[in-house]
């Protein structure tokens, strides 16, 4: 035996950070895909798979489930495993339990469970979501911890378990601390975020609204913390009780608390508060009570011609009735080695991630679907072939020498595999009539229509296939939020308008979509530009209005002119502050007063405005701006649009319209020709375009319409030279040479 040298210290660096993953990776940190840390999984899949006690069985003693995860796949103490089942069944501990537990499991007042052989447990219907379709080879499995048999790596779980039921623990060196949610709004914003995966945290926010806690108190926290925390994945919500006053006989009055912060033991809290009253350090109280059952209610009595506000203020301020909750969403994900790394996610990474394995497990579902089908499909073929010989079939089983040889002479005379003949083989007389061959077929029939939807749902329709089981699971097991989110930011909803120093100003947008803004006593003709570009709008406003881009892709987008760049310079790309997709340009901008009292220019919109929007291909429509909203950075659709079309204009509609094409072509159509829409729509045929629409206006009284040519020259065409007519119509031609760039 060979003796190595090695340096203590390195020796114990290394196995110091052996064990440390150890722990991570296999004890206290959920997995981001199912939201489970590996003892909870094992339980599950223990009751599912060895116990076999689903919501619609009996219940069986935990004993027997401590024992068969310990002796199969959790080889550590009884007392940690129980805990860690006694834990999935309680209400107050988690948001949704997973197991159904019959006996004492322990209360919020901070009382142990009973013994695992006095308790019983079965799993609850939500348990199956997250255990999800383990058998149709959706998820890896591994051999258990001494190889006599294997366990799942992962759950394939139907909806975002980690968010909604959260999860806590420490592990070396670093801790999670993910708070429960309501699973509708988690679905919600999962559904959000499969359709745009863009969205703003700001706008799942609306939806997802903060934490739910089971135990029902309020949050407490402003939107801009809790934009930071799902932002960032750290910060804290305050957790405060819940409380209200109420009247007894001869008019005392009482405080009732009807609800504690999460993870609040309730009984300490009632002890800490009656030593306070009888220390008097709380005048204002006589005496407290718990009267709780299945709902918390404990009796704060009051002293006479007392405001209930006062000793509840002290209350918060000495007691556990106000708690912080310190959010980490650190979950474990997997890497492309196939290994799993600690991360400190957002909420939109926690959302990718899970929608990403979902899509894996679709898919894998599907193509095992497909496998049965097709094996299936192959037997009933192969019992097809033989139904126009039955009795030569038959004749050769008679004859043979046992099934092998039966099977072997069946291959031959009909051409079939050894699946096949085997089955045919196998098959009773009696399923050899006419009336099963029949049921064969239709059965043949519908396993090939299957595998075609199968097929059609591969191609282009998961995304769809997951929204769908998504809103089954919300639809089974939404219910209310416990907790009222108190944002207390009022005094913060106008901080923006605060804030900004009211200026005249220039918003000037360029044609390659370049924005700043420049004092009005600058000449906006000498302002900087990029080489090759040239201003689209320069907008006479103030530092608190609003700038309206639309797009070349029928997007709407908005930004505040004090979000506009002050600068000498070229100012900043528009992508830089909105969210363009790829491809997506300015067409045009408005602007949309703060004050819509102020002297109208132009380039302004009003809420009764109408635009008319244009495509290169001819369509166009009106929308109406009644209502319309000021203004977000995300897109909101204004114009629908085929493959391989564009918008090119966007005007204040008035009476009469006038399109030009590429190749000199113009049409005059009148304002009833083009239908208002309130929302996006394709829009009607304006113009029947050869080559493209290169530009409209808008007018109620022209002589002339100017035309900018591909030579950089300039020319006026005289209204009364272009056609005028209906919708539809190819139009006159207006210049006999060369291409127009764009109508000035």
């Amino acid at each position: 035996m060979s003796i190595i040298e090695a340096s203590i210290s390195d020796e114990s660096k290394d196995r110091y950070v052996a064990y440390a993953l150890s722990v991570v990776t296999g004890r206290a940190i959920p997995d981001v895909r199912d939201g489970l840390k590996p003892v909870q999984r094992r339980i599950l899949y223990a009751m599912y798979q060895d116990l076999n006690l689903r919501p619609n069985q009996g219940f069986r003693k935990s004993a027997s489930v401590v024992g068969a995860v310990l002796a199969k796949y959790h080889p550590h103490g009884d007392t940690a495993c129980y805990e860690a089942m006694v834990r999935l069944a309680q209400g107050f501990s988690v948001r949704y339990p997973l197991v159904d537990g019959q006996g004492n499991f322990g209360s919020i007042d901070g009382d142990s469970p009973a013994a695992y052989r006095y308790t019983e447990a079965k799993l609850l219907p939500l348990a199956l979501e997250v255990i999800g379709e383990i058998h149709d080879e959706t998820v890896t499995f591994r051999d258990n911890f001494d190889a006599t048999g294997d366990e799942p790596v992962v759950f394939p779980s139907t909806f975002p378990h980690l968010l909604v039921n959260g999860a806590q623990g420490i592990a070396v060196g670093m801790a999670t601390s993910i708070p429960p949610h309501n699973i509708s709004e988690v679905i919600d914003a999962a559904l959000l975020y499969l359709e745009d995966q863009k969205v703003e945290t700001s706008e799942l926010l609306k939806i997802l609204k903060g934490p739910d806690f089971p135990t029902g108190c309020e949050v407490i926290a402003t939107k801009k913390e809790l934009e930071e925390i799902y932002d960032s994945g750290k910060g804290a919500v305050k957790m405060r009780a819940t409380w209200k006053e109420e009247t007894g006989a001869r008019g005392k009055k009482s405080i009732i608390i009807t609800s504690v912060p999460y993870g609040i033991n309730k009984s300490t809290l009632v002890e800490k508060i009656g030593d306070l009253v009888l220390e008097k350090k709380i005048p204002q109280l006589i005496d407290v009570r718990d009267e709780s059952t299945d709902e918390v209610r404990v009796v704060l009595e009051l002293a006479n011609d007392v405001d209930s506000e006062v000793p509840m203020a002290y209350l918060f301020k000495h007691t556990s009735l106000e708690m912080n909750f310190n959010v980490n969403l650190t979950a474990l994900v997997p890497t492309e080695s196939g290994n799993l790394r600690p991360e400190v996610l957002s909420l939109k990474t926690l959302l990718k991630e899970f929608l990403n394995f979902r899509k894996e497990v679709t898919i894998s579902k599907l193509n095992f679907e497909k496998r049965k089908l097709l094996a299936r499909i192959h037997i009933l073929e192969g019992l097809e072939k033989i139904f126009d010989s039955l009795d030569a079939a038959i004749k050769i089983v008679r004859s043979s020498d046992g099934r092998t040889d039966a099977a072997t002479k069946l291959k031959a005379k009909f051409k079939l595999t050894d699946e096949q003949s085997f089955a045919v083989v196998d098959m009773r007389i009696y399923q050899l009539s006419k009336t099963n061959i029949a049921e064969i077929k239709l059965e043949l029939k519908e396993k090939r229509d299957r595998i075609s939807v199968i097929d059609k749902i591969l191609k282009s329709g998961i995304q769809k296939l997951m929204k769908e089981e998504l809103s089954k699971v919300k639809e089974q097991f939404q219910d209310k939020r416990r907790c009222r989110l108190i944002t207390r930011d009022n005094e913060l909803e106008f901080n923006a308008e605060d804030y900004v120093i009211v200026e005249d100003v220039f918003a000037v947008v360029t044609r390659d979509g370049w924005i700043k803004r420049i004092r009005q006593n600058n000449e906006v003709s000498s302002t900087r530009i990029r080489e090759g570009d040239s201003i689209l709008c320069a907008h006479p406003a103030k530092t608190t209005d609003f700038v309206i881009f639309f797009t070349n892709l029928g997007g709407q987008y908005a930004l505040r002119v004090s979000d506009f760049p002050s600068s000498s310079g070229y100012g900043d790309p528009i992508q830089k502050h909105c969210k363009f997709k790829d491809g997506e340009m300015v067409v045009d901008s408005y602007l949309v007063r703060s004050n819509p009292e102020l002297i109208r220019t132009d380039s302004e919109l009003r809420e009764k405005d109408i635009l008319v929007l244009v495509s290169e291909k001819g369509l166009g429509s009106c929308l109406s701006l009644e209502g319309l909203q000021q203004v977000r950075r995300a897109s909101r659709k204004v114009m629908s649009l085929r493959s391989g079309d564009f918008v090119v204009g966007v005007k204040l509609m008035q009476e009469k319209l006038c399109l030009i094409t590429e190749g000199g072509y113009g049409l005059i159509v009148s304002k009833s020709e083009v239908p208002v829409r309130s929302g996006a729509s394709l829009g009607v045929n304006l113009m029947k375009v050869s080559d493209k629409l290169v530009g409209i206006k808008s007018f109620l009284k022209t002589e002339k319409i100017t035309l900018l040519l591909e030579t950089g020259k300039e020319k006026e065409v005289p209204v009364s030279e272009i056609q005028s007519g209906r919708r539809g119509l190819k139009g006159s031609k207006v210049i006999s040479k060369g291409k127009v760039i764009r109508v000035v």
